[in-house]
């Protein structure tokens, strides 16, 4: 690990981001996904879809969904794999939630859940699964509050079973200059603002905006996976850029 770990545009010693990030999360929990309806105008839907269609969960699998929050991701994924198992049997999915945050897992089960999603509080750098365990790994918009991304990494290339898929989905660099200009304005001037009003933390929102700028791009990202790897490592930009899915296979 380095000597320094990123939270928004401050460097921290390392020991520290988890309780920044933590006290982030705890603030934001209950208004989280609404905060995103509102930042995106919805579209973070369209980009959960596509990620769970490329996903393609099926009966029989464990499904890691890592920093899995509120349980959006994981509601898909239980969805899809049961319309599977109607069309065609087979055992039922598992789809495991974890997240280091317990407020936002709190909020996802208030909001109900399938029996295939089961939630557990956990650390995306040491996460609490046997060697190659899982069919499938996820992480949406979680890898960026990650302490140690490398690290993250290779505990998904760790419970992987071989041929397991490996997805991630993060906010990424626009591919022109014009919409890096109109996000970076509506970034900083509109959703710390509105975050402020509907959850009445300013300074989560700043982070979260802050934090995307210092994640790294596609290309950069993309080699991290391959570093750790992953084989034939892949990505998709969404809305421009402005959002990417990262894929990966575990051999």
């Amino acid at each position: 690990m380095s000597e320094s770990a990123t939270f928004g545009y401050r460097d921290v010693d390392p020991k520290e981001k988890p309780r920044l990030v933590r006290g982030v999360f705890d603030s934001v929990a209950r208004r989280y996904d609404l905060m995103n309806d509102l930042m995106s105008a919805g579209v973070h839907r369209l980009w959960k879809d596509a990620m769970a269609a490329r996903l393609n969960p099926q009966p029989g699998e464990r499904i890691v969904d890592c920093a899995g929050g509120t349980g959006d991701m994981a509601r898909r994924y239980a969805g899809l794999a049961r319309r599977a198992q109607e069309r065609r049997g087979g055992a039922d999915a598992e789809v495991l939630v974890i997240d280091y945050n317990g407020e936002m897992i709190a909020a996802g089960r208030e909001k109900g859940y399938p029996p295939e999603v089961v939630w557990a509080v956990g650390d995306a750098q040491r996460l609490p699964l046997p060697d190659a365990s899982a069919d499938a790994y996820s992480i949406a918009f979680g890898i960026r509050n990650v302490t140690d991304v490398a690290a993250a990494l290779r505990e998904a290339r760790r419970v992987l079973k071989p041929g397991g898929r490996f997805l991630c989905l993060e906010f990424s660099r626009p591919i022109t200059e014009a919409l890096q200009k109109a996000y970076d304005a509506y970034s900083f001037k509109v959703i710390p603002a509105v975050g402020e009003k509907v959850t009445g933390d300013r300074e989560a929102y700043q982070y979260l905006v802050e934090s995307i700028r210092r994640f790294p791009d596609q290309r950069r990202f993309a080699a991290m996976i391959g570093e750790t790897g992953f084989s034939r490592v892949g990505y998709t930009n969404f809305t421009g850029g402005v959002a990417a899915l990262h894929h990966g296979w575990a051999v």
